[in-house]
């Protein structure tokens, strides 16, 4: 059987510059895979579509098994070794408590299963690829942006020759992934919660349904927490 290349795409500057490129250079490609967290800017499926009447092919979307809203919240957790449910949902993730990647590498794992993988690294994130390869050991990992020399910045540079600019969203923020990821530094929850007041006002509705176990959406600080901290700050701002 021959080998399938299969490329990763975020729908980021990096894997869409990168399979832009693979498709102009003429590399071999099979398929292009998204995984679909439900919890992206509205932007980026529009980004998708212009992408795909771009280059007159489908993006395969992905989807988690169960929504991930069910993970976070409603999700019965067994104790260990025991029947006993003791607590309910995930709670959101954390640097320790990464369940939304785990389910986002699994479905992709299942979907793609032997096929080589087009891993859209920048040349600035070199380092990424020992992890990733150590993990993923039994699939053949191709990272052509390292292998081009383009880093971040160049693959944006590369996107918006072709007309592509994520309807601003790489002006508001340097990450345009999961709107509602934790792991986002503090200005960039103050530009989410300025520009996109409705996705804002959903993290308030999610972070008043976690559970009681949950240790906070970023550090021990709660969405509700946040929001009161970026009020004060707004109503001191005239102040100076």
């Amino acid at each position: 059987m021959s080998q399938r290349f299969v490329a990763s795409f975020s729908g980021g500057k990096d894997s869409t510059a990168m399979v832009l490129r693979l498709l102009e250079d003429g590399w071999p490609l099979d398929e292009i895979v998204f995984f679909d967290t439900e919890w992206e800017f509205p932007q980026m499926y529009e980004h998708i579509m212009q992408f795909e009447r771009y280059t007159g092919l489908p993006v395969t979307r992905l989807h988690p098994r169960r929504s991930f809203t069910y993970w976070m919240l409603e999700r019965p957790i067994v104790k260990r070794g025991t029947n006993e449910v003791h607590r309910i949902g995930n709670g959101w993730p954390s640097p320790m408590r990464r369940w939304c990647t785990r389910e986002k590498v699994d479905t992709i794992d299942r979907h793609c299963k032997n096929a080589a993988r087009y891993i859209g690294y920048a040349a600035d994130e070199a380092n990424r690829t020992l992890s990733y390869g150590v993990k993923r050991a039994r699939y053949e990992c191709f990272y052509p942006l390292l292998e081009w020399d383009m880093d971040e910045a160049a693959c944006l540079a590369y996107c918006r020759v072709r007309g592509f600019d994520w309807g601003g969203l790489y002006e508001l923020s340097p990450r345009v992934s999961c709107y509602c990821c934790p792991l986002q530094r503090i200005g960039q929850l103050k530009t989410l919660r300025r520009e996109f007041p409705a996705l804002w006002a959903q993290m308030l509705e999610w972070d008043e349904q976690v559970g009681a176990h949950n240790r906070g959406f970023r550090g021990y600080d709660t969405v509700c927490d946040l929001e009161a901290r970026f009020a004060l700050e707004d109503r001191q701002l005239p102040l100076f």
